[in-house]
């Protein structure tokens, strides 16, 4: 019976895909004040200027591709049953061949309705050529279209299934995740006791944990490149 595997991934896994991360110095969160551009309050604010940010972030996709890390978690489906988890509004996951993959934060190429926005009847995925929504584009609702991003203060509609596929893991893995941004970081408290964990960053994480945590000091690439080997290789 194949072994149940949930990954963590966060802004670290796509960075080697040329996606900016927020946090890291020269990241989006120095070009733009995060409440400005990823609160509800921004958007009520100035939601044009919260439209175009997104719209930016939704045409650097166009210029993207998966990187080894990202086709290297796919390639783990033909041994593991594998459940992504990850923080990222990229498709990145998905085009690299990963089946399951649940979005904590919402997904940049889909829309919804700015009255209702987890209300499915109104989220609908963009083709790249509808990758810029104006001002006055309608939501189902009749409500303008708004980006189908969690953010700051809003809740995080999928953690309870994340949730589930955590408590049933045999093997955990974290990859480019500060662990600073709950309820994500959370998550490693559901992990089982009999579980494996792995964490893959280049940089230090502090991680707050007792639990023994086997560390792939490496970038995503690399790192699941590890991580693969391991796998197969009884600690």
């Amino acid at each position: 019976m194949k072994k149940n595997l949930v990954i963590l991934s966060g802004a670290g896994m796509s960075a080697e895909s040329g996606i900016s991360t927020f946090r890291d110095a020269g990241g989006l969160w120095d070009k733009y004040p995060v409440m400005q551009v990823a609160s509800a309050e921004g958007y009520v604010r100035d939601p044009e200027l919260v439209i175009n940010f997104y719209n930016e972030r939704r045409k650097q996709l166009l210029d993207v591709e998966p990187n080894a890390g990202h086709t290297g978690l796919a390639e783990l489906e033909k041994d593991f049953n594998v459940t992504v988890v990850t923080q990222n509004v990229d498709n990145l996951h998905e085009r690299a061949g990963s089946t399951h993959v649940i979005h904590l934060h919402g997904e940049l190429t889909k829309v919804c309705s700015s009255r209702d926005p987890y209300n499915p009847r109104y989220v609908r995925e963009l083709k790249p050529e509808e990758y810029e929504v104006k001002m006055g584009d309608k939501a189902g609702d009749g409500s303008q279209l708004r980006p189908f991003i969690v953010w700051f203060g809003e809740a995080v509609p999928e953690i309870e299934t994340a949730i589930g596929y955590v408590e049933k893991a045999d093997i955990f893995v974290i990859i480019g995740t500060s662990m600073n941004v709950y309820p994500a970081a959370g998550l490693l408290n559901y992990v089982p006791r009999t579980a494996e964990v792995y964490l893959i960053d280049p940089k230090p994480v502090d991680i707050h944990s007792m639990r023994r945590i086997h560390v792939i000091q490496k970038g995503a690439s690399e790192g699941v490149k590890e991580l693969q080997s391991l796998l197969f290789t009884p600690l």
